[in-house]
């Protein structure tokens, strides 16, 4: 081949490592964004955080739309447009990237949201198909000292192993046998349960490389030091499966002389040898096993449900399922007069500035290449605020966008909802749906309903006889409800609620039902039969 020299147009997509930041702090949650600002606390030392009466180069929601300052401002033009909520201008690098929506999110919107000082958006119900005058029901959220109590309460509450060691030092064990204790209490999982066996337990002491007595003597003190463990309290804490912690449990009433003993030995034998059959709720069958009466066997199968499958769930962790909302939505006024206005958490946005010393040392010498990397760390401090926010302001249209869609729901709960999907929001505001599931994903919404993730608003639609389409959501609901009314002795099958929903206009095959049934974690007619 003769060689030779040609010219090429083309374009190519580049995410800067800017953009790729507010990428990522878009799908932060907000205990995962409050790590990220700790780490970046850390490592910048221009950026600290500020108090409410900080100015200039800061972040937070009464100062929302303050614009950076100009030296920052020339730097980061060229990647970034202004960080305003209420900016309509969209660069062509964030068209030909859809990703990059998250760095833009501000800009792109082709609707003007309005900002009323706080970070707050107000609209009002459109109730033209619900009457237009149904109060809204009262709010489940707690308010921010319930919160705040619920908080403190769980930092002070025990543990399960500090529980168990606490009762274990009441034992005056030898050494060896309150080290035995010690280990398998630190070998819990958080049911109570102990998922490992003894000689699982000895080899990761030991090592697989221990002599066989060795392993055989640890085995031996794990035994005995088990049986010490499951006579604490809770009772059933120790088991090794739910057949062996029912079992404990009903021998800890024997012994505390609860219920009759006849009682409690026929669900003894029930829980050693039938519990599929109990789970199935086979009368018949369990009578045979268990050569007890009908009345006997059912007595015992009431006696089983009153035990507690999961030993350690009273001390389970309450701060960690403690739900902090990103957004916060409010009704105001009642009947044809009520608004809801969608505003940002202010406890959950950190409150952010560049170092004041420390950028007026550098900007008087601009130039000089021994401090080009701390020009650098200057910068990045000013990228990192600007993206922070851009991120609350996408969460703000988002979730108002979320509200304005749904605003029966505010008003009259599940059943009210609409069908919604991630495209529907991406194409009011202009972004890619990519966006959409970022801001959407454990992100919380305070509302006079309760608390939801953002995800929770957006649905497939089924069919109705009208031509219409009701939501996933609103059709669960309704099955719920349906099922809470239904008789116990006659559940309704997943055939039956089909037919009841068509006979209300709804379109929704049997597999459906079961699928939404399953959802909700309700088990099928024959396990909600009364026995």
């Amino acid at each position: 081949m003769k060689p030779g020299l040609s010219l090429r147009v083309s374009q190519h997509l580049a995410l800067t490592p800017q953009l790729q930041q507010s990428i990522k702090l878009l799908q932060l949650s907000t205990l995962e964004l409050e790590q990220e600002v700790e780490q970046m606390l850390d490592d910048n030392p221009f950026l600290e955080r500020t108090t409410e009466g900080a100015e200039r180069e800061e972040f937070g929601i009464e100062r929302a739309d303050q614009p950076v300052s100009e030296d920052a401002a020339d730097a980061d033009s060229a990647l970034y447009p202004a960080a305003s909520a209420s900016s309509t201008a969209t660069s062509s690098e964030d068209q030909a990237a859809p990703d990059a929506d998250a760095a833009s999110a501000a800009s792109e919107s082709s609707e003007q949201v309005d900002w009323e000082g706080d970070g707050t958006v107000e609209m009002a119900p459109d109730d033209g198909e619900w009457g237009g005058d149904a109060p809204a029901r009262s709010s489940t959220s707690g308010s921010g000292d319930e919160e705040t109590d619920a908080i403190d309460l769980a930092g002070a509450h025990e543990s399960l192993s500090d529980h168990l060691h606490r009762q274990a030092l009441a034992l005056h064990l030898s050494d060896i046998d309150s080290a035995a204790v010690r280990f398998l209490i630190e070998s819990l999982n958080d049911d109570g349960y102990l998922e490992e066996s003894l000689a699982e337990l000895a080899i990761a002491l030991a090592g697989n490389d221990a002599p066989t007595e060795e392993l055989e003597e640890l085995v031996h003190r794990f035994t005995v030091g088990l049986r010490l463990l499951q006579s604490l309290d809770p009772a059933g804490v120790g088991a090794r499966n739910l057949s062996e912690c029912l079992t404990l449990q009903l021998h800890a009433m024997n012994l505390d002389e609860e219920g009759d003993p006849a009682m409690i030995a026929v669900a003894l034998r029930i829980c050693r040898d039938s519990l599929d059959l109990l789970a199935r709720k086979d009368v018949k069958r369990l009578m045979q096993a268990c050569g007890a009466g009908e009345d006997s066997t059912r007595a015992a199968m009431n006696l089983i449900a009153r035990l507690e499958p999961r030993p350690g769930r009273r001390f389970a962790d309450v701060q960690r399922q403690i739900i902090v909302p990103d957004v916060i939505v409010k009704n105001v006024g009642r009947g044809a007069q009520m608004r809801f206005t969608v505003q940002l958490n202010p406890d959950v946005m950190p409150r952010l500035r560049v170092h004041d010393v420390y950028a007026n040392a550098l900007r008087g010498q601009r130039g000089n290449e021994a401090n080009a990397g701390l020009q650098q760390r200057l910068q990045e401090a000013r990228w990192f605020i600007k993206n922070v926010q851009q991120r609350f302001d996408t969460i703000l249209r988002v979730s108002t966008a979320i509200v304005e869609r749904q605003k029966n729901f505010f008003v009259h709960g599940e059943l009210a909802m609409r069908p919604l999907v991630l495209r529907d929001i991406a194409d009011e505001l202009g972004l890619h749906e990519s966006t959409i599931s970022r801001v959407t994903t454990a992100k919380y919404l305070s509302t006079p309903q309760g608390t939801f993730e953002l995800k929770y608003f957006f649905g497939s639609g089924l069919g109705t006889e009208t031509g219409g389409s009701a939501s996933s959501t609103a059709v669960k609901a309704l099955i719920k409800q349906l099922l809470s009314s239904e008789s116990p002795k006659k559940p309704l099958s997943d055939s039956k609620i089909a037919d009841m929903l068509a006979e209300q206009g709804i379109e929704c095959a049997r597999r459906t039902v079961a699928k939404y049934r399953e959802a909700l974690k309700i088990p099928p007619a024959n396990l909600r039969k009364a026995v």
